[in-house]
Formats: structure tokens, sequence, C-alpha cells
């Protein structure tokens, strides 16, 4: 199953897209709250049920003492968003001051994450907040690198609005140059478009030159849920944005299936300190309040 990663040039919605995707997909499915600005879901959606003690930010200490520490690290801070433990939440930093302490560890945690979609079948969406470069690189600290070169499919959340699309123009090559010489292709970049705006699919896709491979209607009662969490709105699970996130969720899927089967990938390689990963991950859960 493919690890996809959404990011944006500007706040443009990611957090409430991850959510979206992650909940409607029809497999078990992990949201990794990676942005470096901080994660926003402990507070807003889940309404403060998971405490500090849990998320990104113990990774990082984890990763020092040794790559298996990190690995049973990972079990442990996973958050159950729902009773039957089939939509996961890694939890994000809660002082983007923290960022700094997880530069050495994004790569191991992104071929962690990779491991639960490969050998487990988790669908996994990382909210890897706003792009931000550095001479035309992304940055080491104010982005996962790591966790977006790795990314079997990388989305720009762009909204259908001129502004949108101007702040968009001005990261999309370096991060289609940054795809093709550190990470998993210049391929792996498409587009998720917010449709909120009066640009439709067709003139996003000229505007950008990158395919819009999904699309979510703007539906404000929806994400006033997804960002503050309380009773949500009536009809949501069949509302327009869960009806479309399950559309795009398979968009995603028939995408990186065709994808690697194009490039022909070679298995990743097993490392030791993974072998005992899923077994832990099955014995923990994920905790939930």
């Amino acid at each position: 199953m493919p690890v996809t990663a959404l990011v944006s040039a500007k706040s443009c919605g990611v957090t409430t897209s991850a959510l979206a995707l992650t909940l409607a997909s029809k497999r078990p499915s992990l949201l990794a709250e990676c942005d470096p600005a901080g994660g926003t879901v402990r507070a807003g959606f889940l309404e403060g049920q998971v405490g500090a003690g849990f998320g990104l930010y113990y990774l990082a200490a984890a990763e020092r003492t040794g790559h298996d520490a990190l690995a049973n690290a990972f079990a442990h801070h996973l958050w159950s968003m729902d009773l039957e433990g089939q939509r996961k939440l890694l939890p994000g930093l809660t002082d983007p001051a923290q960022a700094g302490a997880l530069s050495r560890t994004w790569p191991v945690l992104s071929d962690v994450l990779h491991v639960l979609a490969d050998e487990a079948g988790y669908d996994i969406y990382v909210d890897a907040g706003r792009i931000a470069l550095e001479e035309g690189r992304l940055h080491g600290t104010l982005t996962p690198a790591a966790v977006v070169q790795q990314a079997d499919l990388v989305l720009l959340v762009v909204r259908g609005t001129e502004q949108s699309l101007t702040l968009a123009r001005h990261v999309i090559d370096p991060l289609r140059t940054e795809l093709a010489e550190r990470g998993s292709g210049a391929d792996a970049l498409g587009l998720l478009l917010i449709g909120d705006g009066p640009h439709r699919a067709h003139q996003v896709t000229e505007a950008l030159k990158a395919p819009v491979l999904a699309s979510l209607p703007g539906d404000e009662a929806a994400a006033s849920y997804f960002a503050s969490g309380g009773r949500p709105p009536r009809g949501f699970t069949r509302g327009a944005l869960m009806r479309s996130a399950r559309t795009a969720t398979e968009q995603v899927e028939a995408f990186t299936a065709r994808r690697q089967v194009q490039q022909q990938y070679p298995p990743r390689p097993t490392t030791p300190y993974l072998a005992g990963f899923l077994n832990q991950l099955s014995k923990k859960g994920g905790a939930r309040g």
C-alpha cells in the first residue's frame, strides 16, 4: 500500500485533507503528523484526548538509543482514532522548537512507515505541512525531507484560486527537481485540488504542469469538525467531503500501483532493526483514551 505525503505552498487544508483520507480508507490507515511547525490533530479533532507524553518528538530520543528503540517507540506512540484500532495517528510536535531534534530521525521513520505500508497493508498519509526551501532544496529542519523524498506519492495540496496557484508555482519546480534527484522520481508528484475556487481541475493541471490526481470539495462544516472536534455534522460520513475522500483514496491507490509496475521497483531491503517491528505493533495496537 502507498505512503502518501501531503504538502502545501502555504496553509491550504493539508491536515483536513490528510484526516479525511485516513478516515475514508477502506483498509487500516495511519496519519503521521510530520509537520515541523507542529501538529494540530491532538488539540483540535481529538479535543486534547492525547497527552503531551505521546507523539513524534519521543521518536527522536529513541532513535539516539538505536534503530530498534525507534521502531519500538513508534508502536508505543500510536493513538487509535476509532474503537476498532483501524485508524491510527502518530501525533505531531507540540512545540515547533522541537523540530531540530528530528533531523536524523526522518530517514528511519520513513523506513518504518514503508514497512507498515508494504508488510502490514496500511494506507499511510503523512501531513508534511508547508514546503520550506533552502537554496532550492527541501529545508533539513523545516521539512521532513527524507519522508517526503521517499514517499510513493507526494500530493501538493492547492485550492482552485489564483492566489493558491501563484504560491504553488514558486515551489512546484523545486519540489519536482528534489524528487527527481534525491527521491522516488519526479513522476511521484501530483496535485490534490480543494475545489472551492473558480479554477477547474484541467485549468489547475495546465497552470502547474502537474496532474490533478484527486479532488476534495470545500466543505466548511466538515472542515470545522476536523479542526475542532465535537459532534460531527449531520450526515458527515455520507457527505460530500467523505464521499470524495473515499474516491480519492482509490485514485491514490490506482496511481501508485500503475507507477510501481512502470518503474519496476526492487523490493526494499529488510534491515535487522525492523524485523520485529510488526510484532511489536500487533502487541501494542495503538493506545486509546
